[in-house]
C-alpha cells in the first residue's frame, strides 16, 4: 500500500498540511448502475471493502472483479481541528473513468478522465474537527473505445486487444486531503530552458486572487510578484551562477512559493531544472550538446497491482533497473505515471518520453476525449526537466489505423500537435509515434522482425533514405507496409530520426540475442538519433521484457544489456546466424571487422582486444590477458569508427566458444558466440 507519510505530489509539495486517505474503504458493486446518489444506497455498513488506491480488478484491492462497470466507495475521516480558518480540499491522483463525489451527503463535484488528477474544495460541508463521510461513485465502461484507456482491454475486443491487458477501474492513484486558504495557488509553471534562470507563472484562485502577492524563493534568489486581474503572476528568478540539469548532473532547483492575501497565506514548493532540449538537424541536443537516446519502453504494470505500483519503492526500483541496463531514457507508454516516479527521474537524471493514454476508435467524441488530456498533462508534468519528449498518438490508435487514407485523421493529428505546441514548446513533440507522421518534431518508427539480417537491411535502407516505409505484421498472415510520412510536406531531412520500438525473440536467450544484434545495427548508422527497446518488464501474456513481470532477472545467455547500451560499445560487421551461434567457421581462422560506436564527449584513441571464453561465459574481468589485439583506431563522438580486423580461430579442441572483445581502456565491450560446423564429406 502507498506509504502513508510520503506526499503524493512532490511536484506540488504541500506536505506541511495534508492527510492521506489511502487504505481500506467500504465498497459496493452496482451491477445495474441504478443508484444515482448516496440516498439510493442501503443504510448501515456495506458488506464489502476495497484497499485504495488499487483498481478493483487487482488482487491487491481485495476485490478482484473484472468487467464490473459501476461501483461505490465510502470512507469517513475527521478533518484536523488545526485546519480551523482554512479550507479542506479532497485530492485524487487518478480515477478511471468517471467519478461523482459526495461529502456528508452533499455533491461536491465530478470528474471524467481516467488518467488525470482532480481536486474538490469541501467548503462548509466538512468543518475542521468534524467527521466527514466521503462517497464516490465510479463508472468505468467496459467499452472503452471512445475514451482514453491506453493498454487496458476493452469490450468489444475489436481494437488492439492482442496487446492489451487487464483493465484498471476505480480509484487507482492516491487520495488525500490538503489544507489551503480560500485564496490559494492553483498552478505553478516553471521553465528553465533559458539556462540562465527560471521563468515562473503562478495562477491563483479564490475570492482575493486579483492583486494577491506572490513571493518566490530558490537558493539565495528572491522575487516578488503581484497577480493580475485574472489571478496570474509571471516573473523570473535570474540565477548568477546557473547549474544546468543533465543526466550527469541532475541538479534540481526547489522553488518555494508563498501567496499572501488578507484572507491568509498559502505555501507550497515546486521543483525544476535548467535544461534545454533541441536539435541540430538530425541530432537531438541537451543544453546544446548532442544527445543520443538509449531508451527502453516501460508500460508501468505490476503483477497483483496493475497500473498502480505496489509501493513508492517499486517506482524508484524500476528507474534503477533501467539505468543498470544502460538506458538513459524511459518511454512511459500510454500512461501518466505517478508524479513520484517523475520526481525520482528528475533526481536520478533519467530522461523521460511522456505520452497520454490512447483511445481506439476515430470519432469526434474520441478525439475530444484524447485532446482533453493534453492541458492536464502539461499542467501536472511540465515542470519536470527529465521529460524531454512529449508523445501524442501511438501507431494510429484512435485513428482507425488509416492516416494515409483519410484527411480527417490527418487533421486530427495536426490539431493535437498544435494544441500541445500551444501549451509547451520546451520539448519536441511526436505526433504519431512509430507510424505515419503528419506534423512532428521527431521522425520515429517502430519495427519488429525476427530475422536479424532482414531487420538490419531494413534499418540500413531507412537510415540511408532509400525507403520511406517498412513492413508491419498485424496478424499471422497479414503484413502491411507503413509509410513514415503522410505527405511530401513532412520533412525528410533536418529532423531527428530514431527508432522508438524494436525487439525480437520468444525465449529469454533469443530476447538477449536479438537485443544485442538489433541494437548494434541501430548504432551503426550515424543518421539515427537513438532507439527505444521494447521493453523493460513482461506484462501478463506479453513476454518481451528484459525482466520478468515481478522484475526478477531473466537468463539472457550471459549477456548484460548494459554492454550494448553503454555510451561506447562495439559494432561487429557480421551477419549473425542464430541465437547461440553468431558465426560457425569450423576450425578455420576467420576475420571479424570491429567498429566502435562512441557517444562520449571527446575522441577515443584505442585498440580492440579479445580473449576466448567458454560459451555463455560472462564478461571477463579487467585484468584478463587478451589473446589478440587489433591495430589502433580512433572513434569520434557520434560517428561510427572505421573497422579494425581481428583474426582468430576457435582454440584447439573447442567446438563452441565466446570471443569477448573490449577496448584497451575498457570503454567498450562486446562478444561473438562462435560454433563449429562439421567439414563437408
Amino acid at each position: 500500500m502507498t506509504h502513508p507519510h510520503e506526499f503524493p505530489r512532490p511536484d506540488r509539495d504541500r506536505s506541511a498540511a495534508w492527510l492521506p486517505l489511502d487504505g481500506r474503504w467500504e465498497f459496493r458493486p452496482d451491477e445495474t448502475a441504478e443508484a444515482s446518489g448516496p440516498d439510493d444506497l442501503p443504510s448501515g455498513p456495506w458488506a464489502e471493502s476495497i484497499v485504495v488506491p488499487f483498481a478493483w480488478e487487482t488482487p491487491a484491492s481485495g476485490v478482484g472483479r473484472t468487467w464490473l462497470e459501476t461501483a461505490w466507495y465510502r470512507t469517513t475521516v475527521t478533518v484536523p481541528a488545526a485546519w480551523a480558518g482554512q479550507q479542506a480540499f479532497l485530492c485524487f491522483g487518478a480515477v478511471h473513468h468517471e467519478a461523482l463525489v459526495w461529502v456528508n451527503g452533499v455533491p461536491v463535484g465530478r470528474h471524467t478522465g481516467g488518467y488525470t488528477p482532480f481536486e474538490l474544495g469541501l467548503g462548509d460541508v466538512a468543518a475542521p474537527g468534524e467527521r466527514a463521510e466521503i462517497v464516490v461513485r465510479v463508472h468505468a465502461p467496459a467499452d472503452k473505445r471512445e475514451i482514453p484507456h491506453g493498454k487496458q482491454r476493452s469490450i468489444p475486443r475489436d481494437d488492439y486487444d492482442g496487446v492489451s491487458f487487464t483493465p484498471t477501474s476505480g480509484i487507482w492513484q492516491p487520495v488525500w486531503l490538503e489544507r489551503r486558504p480560500a485564496t490559494h495557488v492553483e498552478a505553478v509553471e516553471l521553465r528553465g530552458d533559458s539556462l540562465t534562470g527560471i521563468d515562473v507563472t503562478v495562477t491563483a484562485t479564490g475570492p482575493a486572487a486579483a492583486g494577491a502577492v506572490v513571493t518566490l524563493h530558490t537558493e539565495s534568489v528572491v522575487a516578488q510578484l503581484t497577480c493580475d486581474a485574472t489571478g496570474v503572476a509571471r516573473g523570473r528568478l535570474a540565477l548568477d551562477a546557473p547549474r544546468l540539469w543533465s543526466p550527469a548532473d541532475p541538479h534540481l532547483y526547489r522553488v518555494d512559493v508563498t501567496l499572501r492575501t488578507a484572507g491568509g497565506v498559502d505555501t507550497l514548493a515546486a521543483h525544476t531544472g535548467l535544461r534545454r532540449v533541441g536539435s541540430d538537424g538530425t541530432r537531438l541536443t541537451l543544453n546544446g550538446e548532442p544527445l543520443y537516446v538509449r531508451g527502453v519502453l516501460d508500460q508501468g504494470y505490476w503483477p497483483g497491482t496493475g497500473l498502480t505500483a505496489p509501493d513508492v519503492e517499486a517506482l524508484r526500483a524500476d528507474l534503477r533497473l533501467a539505468a543498470a541496463a544502460g538506458y538513459n531514457l524511459v518511454r512511459k507508454h500510454l500512461k501518466f505515471e505517478d508524479p513520484r516516479w517523475l520526481h525520482e527521474a528528475d533526481r536520478a537524471g533519467m530522461l523521460v518520453w511522456a505520452e497520454p493514454a490512447s483511445t481506439s476508435r476515430f470519432t469526434d467524441a474520441a478525439c475530444a476525449a484524447f485532446e482533453d488530456q493534453l492541458a492536464a498533462m502539461v499542467c501536472r508534468d511540465g515542470n519536470h526537466p527529465s521529460i524531454v519528449v512529449w508523445g501524442l498518438y501511438n501507431e494510429e490508435w484512435g485513428l482507425d489505423w488509416d492516416i494515409p487514407g483519410d484527411e480527417r485523421k490527418r487533421e486530427a493529428v495536426r490539431r493535437a500537435y498544435d494544441l500541445l505546441a500551444a501549451l509547451d514548446r520546451t520539448r519536441p513533440i511526436v505526433d504519431n509515434s512509430g507510424w505515419t507522421h503528419v506534423r512532428t518534431d521527431l521522425v520515429d518508427w517502430h519495427h519488429y522482425d525476427e530475422d536479424p539480417v532482414s531487420w538490419a537491411r531494413t534499418v540500413a535502407a531507412l537510415a540511408a533514405g532509400e525507403r520511406a516505409d517498412f513492413p508491419v505484421r498485424l496478424g499471422p498472415d497479414h503484413v502491411e507496409h507503413k509509410a513514415i510520412y503522410a505527405s511530401d510536406a513532412v520533412p525528410r531531412s533536418g529532423v531527428p530520426f530514431l527508432n522508438s520500438e524494436y525487439g525480437g525473440g520468444f525465449t529469454s536467450l533469443e530476447r538477449g540475442w536479438h537485443l544485442r544484434w538489433q541494437t548494434q545495427e541501430l548504432r551503426r548508422h550515424d543518421r539515427i538519433a537513438g532507439y527505444v527497446y521494447t521493453e523493460l518488464a513482461d506484462v501478463e501474456h506479453e513476454s518481451a521484457g528484459l525482466l520478468a513481470a515481478d522484475r526478477s532477472a531473466k537468463d539472457l545467455g550471459g549477456f548484460d544489456p548494459a554492454i550494448v547500451n553503454a555510451v561506447t560499445t562495439l559494432v561487429f560487421d557480421v551477419e549473425p546466424l542464430a541465437a547461440g551461434t553468431d558465426l560457425a567457421p569450423g576450425d578455420a581462422e576467420f576475420e571479424v571487422p570491429v567498429r566502435v560506436s562512441h557517444h562520449g564527449p571527446g575522441s577515443l584513441h584505442t585498440t580492440v582486444r579479445a580473449a576466448w571464453a567458454p560459451a555463455g561465459a560472462p564478461r571477463p574481468g579487467a585484468d584478463t590477458k587478451p589473446d589478440l589485439e587489433s591495430a589502433p583506431l580512433t572513434a569520434e563522438p557520434f560517428a561510427l569508427s572505421e573497422p579494425v580486423l581481428l583474426r582468430t580461430a576457435l582454440p584447439d579442441g573447442w567446438r563452441t566458444g565466446r570471443l569477448w572483445c573490449w577496448t584497451d581502456g575498457d570503454d567498450a565491450a562486446g562478444f561473438l558466440d562462435v560454433g563449429y560446423v562439421e567439414p563437408a564429406r
